[in-house]
């Protein structure tokens, strides 16, 4: 009908004035219209915008997870949760850097250790070169006893026979004595070579002996985590849904440190799933997957200060079952240093240097 009004045809018949003014009419009607689809248009817009941030958690900050938790539960300890007064006292006993009885106290008496002693090596340091926290891991108004939350006895449920060719490395005696393979860079642990910082940098992001700040920088494309401990940047993609992500996912050739993550939003939180980690850092992790596994990661903004962060490890050549654990990043209310790791690292020259005049004296 209004068609058939506005046919020109019919308005050319019109009177001047008549014709006048309904030729008005018409450019008004096509300009209320324009106005209302640009209206309806600016509408859904904002309304997918608001969805959009709703379900995109606001993570950008500086952050620390640092607590005395450690990833499994302590032997003695029965529960997860434990009272803040039951918490002081376990955070008492927990020996920092694995020295029972503490650090020396700097009170300029030379305590240095026998060469190959069993505390040789984790002796190196004292009070002012540690800040692994001064609690319990604080989640939620909660002090937990153990990272992990899934098994609830707190331990990570590894197989006895592994159907994987998979082998830790562990650098436990080197580091505790000071002596162990130096035939060259290689031979030695990743973070003592400044390539990484197993455990902080991730997949799986927990707290150690000291730099355990973390920087969130978000943009509509990737997320990037700033790991303060050499440094370490984890740039991930992030996709609009899951599936996207998967489809998106590098050549499998590319066994990069940290693993292939994607990412995409989901229920109020960032969740990041990773796979194919190179082996190197694998050998050397508490977290290790194979290429069968995966670590999923949810990161959820629990509140003006706190980031509620989640991890699931899946890898059935390696553990029983799939298994969780769970800690916070706290906000620190500052900003993040360079940490110069290969700048100071005088030890890995020296300890290849004194291996080698070793060797020319034998």
């Amino acid at each position: 009908m209004l068609q058939a009004a506005l046919n020109l045809d019919a308005a050319k018949k019109l009177p001047d004035g008549q014709r006048m003014r309904t030729q008005q009419m018409t450019r008004n009607l096509k300009h209320s219209t324009q106005l209302g689809s640009l209206l309806l248009s600016t509408a859904l817009i904002c309304s997918f915008a608001q969805a959009q941030n709703t379900a995109r958690p606001d993570l950008e900050g500086v952050w620390s997870n640092a607590s005395l938790t450690n990833l499994t539960r302590r032997s003695g300890v029965n529960t997860l949760v434990v009272t803040p007064e039951d918490a002081q006292v376990i955070a008492a006993s927990i020996p920092i850097g694995g020295i029972e009885g503490g650090f020396d106290e700097d009170d300029g008496v030379n305590n240095t250790p026998e060469a190959g002693a069993e505390d040789f090596g984790a002796r190196a340091y004292n009070h002012f070169w540690v800040d692994p926290g001064s609690s319990l891991a604080l989640v939620k108004g909660e002090f937990r006893t153990s990272y992990i939350i899934n098994p609830k006895n707190g331990q990570v449920p590894r197989l006895e026979k592994p159907t994987s060719d998979y082998r830790r490395t562990s650098f436990g005696s080197r580091y505790v004595t000071g002596i162990g393979n130096a035939d060259g860079p290689e031979a030695l642990p990743l973070s003592e070579r400044c390539i990484l910082s197993e455990g902080k940098a991730g997949p799986a992001m927990q707290s150690g002996l000291y730099n355990n700040n973390y920087e969130f920088v978000q943009t509509d494309d990737y997320v990037m985590i700033n790991v303060e401990q050499m440094h370490d940047a984890r740039i991930i993609p992030i996709f609009g849904s899951p599936t996207e992500a998967r489809d998106n996912r590098r050549p499998e050739v590319l066994q990069q440190y940290m693993g292939d993550s994607v990412g995409w939003y989901e229920n109020d939180a960032l969740v990041v799933e990773t796979i194919n980690v190179n082996p190197q850092q694998m050998q050397q992790s508490s977290t290790a997957i194979t290429k069968n596994g995966k670590v999923t990661e949810r990161f959820t903004r629990y509140s003006d200060t706190e980031i509620v962060y989640r991890f699931t490890v899946e890898d059935s050549d390696l553990y029983s079952q799939p298994w969780t654990a769970e800690l916070s990043f706290h906000d620190i209310g500052g900003q993040l240093y360079e940490y110069a790791c290969h700048e100071g690292n005088y030890s890995m020259s020296g300890s290849l240097a004194g291996a080698r005049r070793l060797e020319a004296e034998q």
